[in-house]
């Protein structure tokens, strides 16, 4: 992402109000948020669509962004949010309609790739966490996916950072299996 202290200073001024300040610091997160986007998409286009929604949400938000944690970290927790959106409509519209859709520009997305298979097993892992387990969620997706170190992830999760370190290692051991059955 761009210098961290411009960032910074940019988020907190669109929070304030400052549309210059928002259009600049959309301008400016867009290549980071496709990137972040692709680490859970594996379609390029998917994940540009996924990062559209992004700053339309921080666009939208940014009036609740406090500025007690980093930006980047509010931003992760959007994207996050956008990405694993955007994978239940896409499996959603495979499912409702598999005959209609072209399977060139909306394959199932679990089957993209052997690469993509990955991160498409990851998604379905982190569905299947969510419906049995939601508190194991937050961990593992600041650590694993967004690679937010162990404290900003525990305080962005809201929780003191044994708990965090605790849930973490069960949401990895509650995973494990299900990404390794998969393949």
């Amino acid at each position: 992402m761009r210098d961290a202290a411009p960032t910074e200073d940019l988020a907190r001024r669109a929070a304030a109000g400052d549309g210059g300040a928002l259009e600049e610091l959309l301008q400016g997160i867009r290549p980071e948020v496709v990137r972040r986007c692709g680490r859970f998409l594996p379609c390029r286009e998917d994940a540009e669509e996924a990062a559209q929604d992004v700053l339309v949400q921080i666009a939208r938000r940014i009036t609740t962004f406090e500025g007690r944690s980093r930006f980047g970290t509010w931003l992760h927790t959007v994207v996050a949010n956008c990405s694993r959106q955007k994978y239940r409509e896409l499996k959603r519209r495979a499912a409702e309609q598999p005959a209609v859709i072209e399977p060139a520009r909306y394959a199932d997305p679990r089957t993209t790739s052997v690469i993509a298979g990955s991160r498409v097993d990851l998604l379905e892992a982190l569905d299947r966490l969510e419906r049995e387990h939601p508190q194991l969620v937050a961990p593992l997706v600041y650590r694993d996916v967004c690679q937010l170190e162990y404290a900003e992830a525990a305080e962005r999760a809201g929780i003191p950072l044994g708990t965090f370190k605790s849930r973490l290692h069960e949401a990895r051991r509650r995973v494990r299996p299900w990404l390794t059955d998969a393949s």
